[in-house]
């Protein structure tokens, strides 16, 4: 059975949707596609059926990543339907966890910048209002942390 990740920011069209294809070139650059699946959601509606935005495709694209993708936003579900969830700030997590009022899948929701090892922020800000090198500095931590993320899955015995 794979373990399943979901990758969560708010309209689910610039950090969520690249931490998942970061994460899906990770995984199969180091053939782990039969032990771990991702995907990823947004907290609120706004970009329903959208695919990536378009600067942070390029960004991605630039670095040699896939911009797949197409905008849905987080349900209730998802707790029972991934393993664990990641969130790119605060705002999400409360959003997220406002979907759990009993605290039974706390656990299984955390900040995806706790897994980075190079880049000291707390949160992966949003890119959407900035210019490019926004979306180039959410490139790089989104690498270093998905990264830490793979690594701490394999050291905690999560994946083989």
């Amino acid at each position: 059975m794979k373990y399943r990740l979901l990758f969560v920011c708010l309209g689910n069209i610039c950090r969520s949707p690249s931490a998942e294809n970061i994460m899906n070139h990770l995984v199969e650059q180091r053939e782990l596609c039969d032990t771990i699946s991702c995907d990823s959601a947004g907290t609120a509606n706004y970009h329903m059926g959208s695919p990536p935005d378009r600067r942070m495709a390029a960004s991605l694209k630039k670095r040699g990543f896939s911009d797949h993708g197409k905008a849905r936003q987080f349900t209730p579900w998802d707790f029972r339907n991934f393993d664990l969830i990641l969130v790119m700030d605060r705002s999400n997590l409360e959003d997220v966890l406002a979907y759990d009022p009993r605290g039974e899948y706390t656990e299984k929701v955390k900040l995806l910048c706790e897994f980075a090892k190079y880049h000291s922020l707390q949160e992966v800000p949003d890119p959407y209002y900035g210019g490019p090198d926004g979306f180039e500095k959410v490139v790089d931590l989104l690498q270093d942390a998905c990264a830490g993320l793979l690594e701490y899955l394999q050291q905690c015995g999560r994946i083989k």
